[in-house]
């Protein structure tokens, strides 16, 4: 297989997944589409082709040499230092035909917030108004554009394209196929309690590796008592949204919210909105979100040489398990 066969499957797996819908989505490239017939030469010239096809700024070919691949090195955080092991690794013989990570390099770094947009749709399904969903995450995606417009975006793409290392990387389809994992088992198993939360969570290989090296899932708001009924896994859309977005959830009927991460300030929204929240855990729920799309790959592409590394812990899961 080739890293664009690759890469496209992990993008097809993503639009399946998306908490949008894949009908939304598939109207959006549509949209897209429309607006770059629009554009004049110029315009053209400048666009991002690859928009055209899939919806997810934050995921991209970083450098790709049209080898052939299958041996992987897979990891969460994929940089300069680990691009260097893999070529170290190939000096000392191992077979190793690409890099794959989860979180965006080079250009998916620099437009990632982009896929921010996500959001308000994910928001509005949960009940929120999509005037206000739109106008919170509209301020949201402009702080968080404005807070990496002046990183160096393309450190690491630089050095993967010096040692002519192939390296693609895939942020939101990933995050969409946890967030459908976790969210479908919540709906059916309905857990009564914080601690029914954590259990569930738990039955996950990812997780229980994670929680061995001293990253597990915690309860951040409530306790393991307290009651729940409606719950919102929220781990895709990019990054964290707008903290204001907790208590018109609440208002909604959301009691519950799981998540990769939260801020302080996310925290204190969340305790303001008098809502329970988990922080199931950032890197193990890459490594879930990474390991679905993995799956989906190699069952339609064959099966894939997977080294382990960046904090990426490899778990095949059987076909008869949802």
């Amino acid at each position: 297989m080739k890293l664009r066969d690759i890469y496209e499957a992990a993008i097809e797996c993503g639009i399946k997944n998306d908490p949008r819908g894949e009908k939304r989505v598939r109207e959006l490239l549509k949209a897209e589409k429309e607006n770059f017939e629009k554009l004049d030469e110029k315009g053209k010239k400048f666009f991002d082709t690859e928009k055209l096809s899939n919806p997810y700024s934050d995921s991209r070919i970083c450098h790709d040499n049209g080898r052939e691949i299958k041996s992987v090195m897979v990891g969460i955080d994929m940089e300069t230092a680990e691009f260097l092991l893999a070529e170290r690794l190939r000096e000392k013989g191992k077979k190793l035909d690409a890099v794959i990570t989860h979180h965006p390099v080079g250009l998916a770094y620099a437009r990632f917030y982009e896929v921010m947009d996500m959001q308000a749709d994910i928001f509005s399904s949960f009940g929120v108004p999509i005037s206000a969903a739109e106008d919170l995450t509209e301020k949201r995606k402009k702080e968080v554009g404005e807070k990496i417009l002046p990183a160096n975006h393309f450190r690491a793409a630089d050095a993967a394209r010096l040692l002519d290392l192939p390296v693609l990387n895939f942020h939101t389809p990933a995050d969409n196929s946890v967030v459908a994992y976790l969210q479908k088992r919540f709906d059916a198993e309905k857990p009564g309690t914080m601690a029914d939360i954590t259990d569930m969570l738990m039955e996950e290989k990812e997780y229980q590796e994670l929680t061995k090296r001293g990253a597990g899932p915690v309860i951040l708001c409530g306790d393991k008592s307290r009651r729940v009924k409606k719950i919102f896994v929220d781990m895709t859309g990019g990054t964290e949204g707008s903290k204001e977005i907790y208590a018109k959830l609440a208002s909604a009927g959301v009691d519950t919210v799981v998540g990769m991460h939260f801020s302080d300030e996310h925290k204190k929204a969340i305790q303001a909105a008098g809502m329970n929240a988990v922080i199931a855990g950032h890197i193990s729920s890459d490594d879930l979100g990474m390991n679905l799309v993995l799956d989906y790959i190699e069952k339609k592409l064959g099966p894939l040489d997977v080294i382990e590394a960046g904090g990426f812990v490899r778990v095949k899961r059987t076909a008869k398990k949802k």
